[in-house]
């Protein structure tokens, strides 16, 4: 990782920590939709990608949210395809996906 780029995330890291509890978990989401949507584009052509992302940082845990806000630093890596994989795999994502997504695709 180069200098800047530590830089950057120092001073990220700083600025988290003088937040809320609230605008910490927001940040990250922010953070991590930015690594994610590259993903989905990819990966999942032709699905409307704003109600995807939504299902899929809504489903995401603690820790899968702050790996892929890591991620967005660098931009994406095989890690954060396989934790968007992970994450879209799990039933609540699923049906999610069918509330959300899926129908945005037969209109």
């Amino acid at each position: 990782m180069g200098h800047r780029v530590r830089g950057a995330v120092l001073l990220a890291g700083l600025g988290l920590a003088a937040c809320s509890p609230q605008a910490q978990d927001q940040f990250a989401r922010e953070a991590a939709r930015s690594a994610i949507t590259p993903v989905v584009a990819e990966r999942f052509p032709g699905v409307p990608v704003e109600p995807t992302i939504n299902c899929i940082i809504d489903n995401a845990s603690a820790p899968q949210i702050r790996a892929l806000a890591l991620d967005s630093v660098a931009g994406p890596t095989q890690s954060t395809v396989e934790i968007v994989t992970n994450i879209v795999s799990k039933p609540e994502t699923l049906t999610c996906l069918a509330a959300e997504g899926l129908p945005a695709l037969l209109l």
